[in-house]
């Protein structure tokens, strides 16, 4: 095995989402790996907190404060970039958001949140930053944060799920249209993944019952997911796309009953 191909020494990464939990993971596992890094987050504190910890690591990094829901914003992200790096490696489309509610209850305007803040956001940053990419003949690698939800439903879950399924499903339209300029495009679904996000709603009790639920017997770490994403940037996964890597300690492949 050769070391150097996980190298993403002077690689320009954007990650969208990264002020924390996943994004923030895949962040710094990019730049333990030499990429530079630009911070596309709604949060200046969190944001700026991942680009300082980046650049102690010895690499560069900027923050574009950015709502990815906004074309403008995306706009922004991509000028900004090129403007401090010249060009752009890989894209993760991580920020997204969610919150139960059944079908009976969601209105429309829920709904459409939802789609937005998980399909929509993927769609502008890749169409803004694939352009870029075939403008200058780059290599590029997009990796699609989705989710278990979108493989299996789960009460409460219906917009999240529907959203995140048609991340799998635009990641395999995008991984044909960008192919022949060698352009791969790819996604990741984690599991119940411990992030600031899940902290709020897990209980010693509710996190017994996780672990007892998980085939390998725990939740997943942002470094789990980090771990795939540097495979699918690198050049490892150079023959790879149209993919998705499911990240979730076992779940689902797990039978509903007993055997």
């Amino acid at each position: 095995m050769e070391a150097k191909r996980f190298s993403l020494i002077d690689r320009v990464a954007i990650v969208t989402g990264s002020g924390m939990g996943i994004g923030e993971g895949i962040a710094f596992g990019f730049a333990d790996l030499g990429a530079n890094v630009v911070v596309a987050e709604r949060d200046a504190e969190s944001a700026e907190a991942t680009a300082e910890e980046i650049r102690n690591k010895g690499r560069k990094s900027i923050v574009v404060l950015s709502d990815v829901r906004e074309p403008e914003h995306v706009d922004d992200i991509v000028k900004k970039t090129l403007e401090e790096f010249g060009h752009i490696d890989i894209l993760v489309n991580n920020a997204g958001g969610m919150f139960l509610s059944d079908v009976a209850s969601i209105n429309e305007k829920g709904w459409d949140a939802i789609i937005r803040a998980n399909l929509k956001s993927t769609f502008l940053c890749s169409k803004a930053v694939s352009a870029v990419m075939m403008e200058k003949k780059t290599k590029g690698s997009i990796i699609n944060i989705s989710s278990v939800d979108a493989l299996s439903g789960a009460p409460g879950t219906a917009a999240y799920g529907a959203a995140k399924a048609g991340i799998i499903s635009f990641t395999q339209s995008l991984a044909m249209e960008l192919a022949p300029h060698g352009i791969r495009v790819n996604a990741i679904a984690p599991g119940i993944t411990a992030t600031p996000g899940t902290e709020q709603w897990v209980t010693p009790e509710i996190e017994k019952k996780i672990n007892e639920y998980v085939p390998l017997g725990r939740r997943g770490k942002p470094e789990d997911i980090e771990g795939a994403a540097i495979y699918l940037a690198s050049d490892y996964a150079s023959y790879v796309t149209g993919q998705t890597i499911v990240v979730d300690g076992g779940i689902t492949v797990k039978p509903l009953l007993p055997h």
